[in-house]
């Protein structure tokens, strides 16, 4: 296995993230594209940001060997990160739909 093998199986855990917040929490859902897309993007973030704390790829990969401890809290992290990127978009778009419904009906008005 080699460390971008892990990098890509990071990325799936994070569109399986994504994709798991519309079938357990189906008011904070986009669509299947919408919860793919924002799972790889969170998946990536929370492997990059947190995986300075040990287990990025190239540290479960080490030397040719595979630490299977490390390979999943990856995996954790990863399905972690899509999951909850699908809530911080949809915070945002939300607050992104308020704030422009305000400034149409005051434009029109």
């Amino acid at each position: 296995m080699t460390a971008t093998l892990v990098s890509l199986i990071s990325i799936f855990m994070g569109i399986l993230g994504g994709n798991s917040t519309k079938i357990l929490v189906k008011n904070n859902s986009f669509d299947v594209i919408g919860n793919t897309i924002a799972g790889v993007f969170g998946s990536i973030f929370f492997i990059k940001f947190l995986g300075r704390l040990g287990f990025s790829p190239q540290n479960i990969v080490d030397k040719g060997i595979v630490n299977y401890q490390l390979f999943a809290i990856n995996s954790f992290v990863s399905f972690f990160g899509g999951f909850v990127a699908v809530f911080i978009i949809k915070k945002i778009v939300n607050k992104l739909q308020k704030d422009t419904s305000v400034t149409n009906s005051d434009f029109y008005t």
